[in-house]
């Protein structure tokens, strides 16, 4: 298979497609990590917030002003482990472990960036938004069809100046603009909401340092999650229906997203709730109306 993929409902997006042995393209933040020691500094979040001149600090120290959003200094695992907004100093001390760090808690819209690079230049962008509930969970995302040039102007200048040795994907999470976090990887979540032979691109991105993808028709996507109870043990839906499920109009893929030989409290989900499955859609309304649909199926309300 082309690309690492450590999720095994992901790789329906990869396996059917050739690349050359040697290529190695990564989707997570632990094998990123280890293939760019160069780079790999970006995964240090208090090193992401140094680069803006954002006030942060190590838990420990005090910030100049109330509340302000905590979190690990790394965190390769993802989903927004040990993530809390502290509104004062007293939440500050009860909550105060090693390894993890405050920043302020920036408004604005929360930006997931796709970027190609070729040494620090961008060729290609997808911006993803989405739609968060309680506790680190997400309702859907909307993969948007249209460019953001006010984000797109500020990470091309910060990508020229601290990743101009860099060619690959790169992810960049902004909230009102700031960047927030950076991975060298792509979103393997909604890959086929990219468009056709966009894959294909990426390996030549990584084989040969060229990019050429050109989508003529781009469309707006969603990928919808459904979330379930934690501790709780839930059972995989037959194939079968899931293959009816998407004979439907607009829908893309639908990823289980949990192992069944696996104890609930093994797998790396947010605080709020279980995640049981994603559906990537071309029409919003469709989706949500699978995901009841869905969601009965496990039993969940």
């Amino acid at each position: 298979m082309p690309i690492i993929e450590n999720d095994p409902w992901r790789r329906q997006y990869f396996e059917n497609i050739s690349c050359p042995v040697e290529v190695v393209i990564p989707t997570d933040d632990m094998l990123s990590y280890q293939m760019y020691p160069d780079q790999n500094w970006v995964y240090n979040k208090l090193r992401i917030c140094e680069t803006q001149n954002i006030e942060h600090g190590p838990h420990g120290l005090i910030p100049s002003a109330f509340p302000v959003f905590s979190k690990p200094i790394y965190n390769l695992r993802g989903m927004g482990t040990g993530s809390r907004i502290i509104n004062n100093s007293e939440e500050l001390e009860r909550y105060s472990q090693p390894g993890h760090f405050w920043m302020p808690l920036l408004q604005g819209e929360h930006i997931s960036s796709d970027i190609a690079v070729i040494n620090g230049v961008p060729e290609w962008w997808k911006h993803t938004i989405g739609l968060p509930m309680e506790q680190g969970m997400f309702n859907y995302w909307t993969v948007m069809k249209e460019s953001r040039p006010d984000i797109e102007k500020y990470c091309r200048i910060w990508l020229g100046k601290y990743l101009n040795n860099y060619t690959g994907m790169v992810n960049l999470e902004t909230i009102g603009g700031s960047i927030i976090d950076c991975h060298l990887r792509l979103s393997d979540q909604w890959v086929d909401l990219n468009g056709a032979n966009w894959v294909e691109s990426v390996i030549e991105l990584y084989t040969h340092n060229i990019w050429n993808f050109k989508d003529k028709y781009p469309k707006t996507g969603y990928s919808i999650a459904l979330f379930g109870n934690h501790g709780q043990r839930y059972k995989k839906i037959d194939n079968r229906i899931i293959n009816e499920f998407l004979k439907r109009p607009y829908i893309s893929s639908i990823q289980l997203t949990f192992y069944e030989d696996k104890l609930p409290e093994l797998h790396v989900m947010p605080h709020g709730g279980f995640r049981l499955a994603i559906i990537n859609c071309w029409d919003l309304d469709t989706g949500i109306k699978l995901r009841e649909t869905i969601a009965s199926l496990f039993g969940v309300k």
